[in-house]
């Protein structure tokens, strides 16, 4: 199901996702009440419309199902690495290798250019067949930068089943979305009222 199929019903983006991009990115599987799913990276069209969205490529890049493969498998990675740091499980190794190998596809560096009427510059180049490594290298490396930074003790996930998303806590709040809390206080007082019963 894409997300024109399904309206109203994609949750807003889970807290800390306008802040890292990594979050974004792994939450762009959305599990939905109802054995509902959502994957925004689902087709080449609303993979290209997601890395659109998010800065990471031209409307007009003609993303390919081999790069749509490639991001749903480092978005499984960086989900795998996401869940264990919640856990505080060891890292999946192949998970460590598959998110250094995009780390490693695309310069870090800004080269310099000359402009004759503006001057100096920097500027990476980036040519089309470059796209798709510069975008898996910035999810990776953001990633990278949240796992490891100050930010990564507040990483957890959403605490209403069936949702999968990420977010950051704030407080206590445990949940990516007013309507997951919603879920998971219903579900508590359901409990209550069932076990009270006799």
């Amino acid at each position: 199901m894409d997300e024109s199929q399904t309206g109203d019903a994609l949750p807003p983006p889970a807290p800390g996702a306008e802040d890292h991009l990594a979050i974004a990115f792994v939450n762009s599987a959305i599990a939905l009440p109802g054995g509902q799913h959502v994957d925004l990276l689902d087709t080449p069209a609303t993979t290209n419309l997601w890395l659109s969205a998010h800065g990471l490529a031209p409307a007009d890049a003609g993303v390919r199902e081999t790069c749509a493969t490639q991001l749903r498998s480092l978005r499984g990675h960086l989900r795998a690495l996401f869940a264990a740091r919640v856990a505080g499980l060891p890292a999946p190794s192949e998970s460590l290798v598959a998110v250094n190998d995009a780390l490693g596809r695309a310069p870090a560096a800004a080269l310099l250019r000359w402009d004759e009427e503006t001057g100096p510059y920097r500027a990476t180049q980036c040519p089309t067949h470059e796209i798709l490594d510069r975008a898996l290298a910035t999810l990776a490396a953001n990633a990278a930068d949240l796992l490891t930074g100050s930010d990564a003790e507040r990483l957890t996930a959403c605490g209403s089943p069936p949702c999968t998303r990420y977010l950051l806590r704030h407080g206590r709040r445990q949940w990516c979305s007013v309507r997951c809390g919603d879920r998971a206080r219903a579900a508590r007082a359901y409990a209550r009222r069932t076990h009270a019963s006799p």
